[in-house]
């Protein structure tokens, strides 16, 4: 199978992803921040059955009552997220890729919770959740 591939810090859990990404986006969303350390972070969204853990195991920690979120239980290095809300995809931090660079944002989900100090000069889309556009200034 080929594809994208991708790793934690420590090399002991690997993954696969086939195909292209059904969409890519930073996430600023609050959740997103505790679970990752940093101040976004930017997903690629993948249909579950193409992502296949090559190597190790993710562990699973149920980060909220819908969403379960995966890490290399050896270096704690973030992996994946999944949610009821969205049933049919799986994320996949574009951080741990192997070619990070092989896919492009198109967007900014949940602006309405990023952090004021983070200045942003690209020209993507900034949407106040996932699936609004922000609200125009008066």
């Amino acid at each position: 199978m080929s594809g994208r591939n991708g790793d934690c810090l420590c090399g002991k859990v690997r993954y696969q992803a086939e195909g292209a990404p059904i969409w890519v986006a930073h996430c600023h969303c609050k959740s997103c921040r505790k679970a990752s350390g940093a101040p976004m972070v930017t997903w690629a969204g993948y249909r579950p059955d193409t992502v296949t853990w090559t190597e190790g195991a993710a562990k699973p920690f149920a980060s909220s009552p819908d969403v379960l979120r995966r890490f290399c239980p050896d270096c704690g290095t973030p992996l994946s997220y999944e949610s009821t809300r969205w049933p049919d995809e799986l994320h996949i931090l574009v951080a741990t890729l192997d070619e990070p660079e092989s896919v492009t944002p198109t967007a900014h989900v949940y602006w309405s919770e990023h952090l004021a100090w983070l200045e942003i000069g690209d020209t993507l889309k900034k949407l106040e959740t996932t699936g609004t556009a922000p609200k125009k200034e008066s």
